[in-house]
């Protein structure tokens, strides 16, 4: 039986997070700027039919806490019955637990 379908929906600080990540290059190369959060939007809406598609997040303890990888940038996300919650937007450089740390909570 299939899965219900989830909505997906971008925390306002993960989306500045990837706003910021699209600006800085877009600075360089706007066209593969354009590419990059084209390509960010899709990851995400793709969770929308299959939320248990990325690794629970090594760093955390919460199998409702998952990530994918797009490019060299972490999308975090939380899975619930109805949602999917992406609430964070990290480069993979960055120490996680600390950018985790920092966020702000709902």
């Amino acid at each position: 039986m299939a899965e219900a379908r989830r909505e997906v929906v971008w925390s306002p600080h993960a989306r500045r997070r990837l706003d910021a990540a699209v600006g800085y290059i877009a600075a360089g190369s706007p066209h593969f700027a354009l590419t990059f959060l084209e390509s960010a939007l899709a990851a995400g809406k793709r969770l929308s039919d299959f939320p248990l598609r990325g690794r629970a997040v090594p760093e955390l303890r919460d199998l409702t806490i998952r990530e994918i990888q797009v490019g060299p940038y972490r999308l975090v996300y939380e899975v619930t019955p109805t949602n999917v919650n992406v609430v964070a937007f990290l480069h993979g450089a960055r120490d996680f637990r600390r950018a985790w740390k920092e966020r702000p909570r709902r």
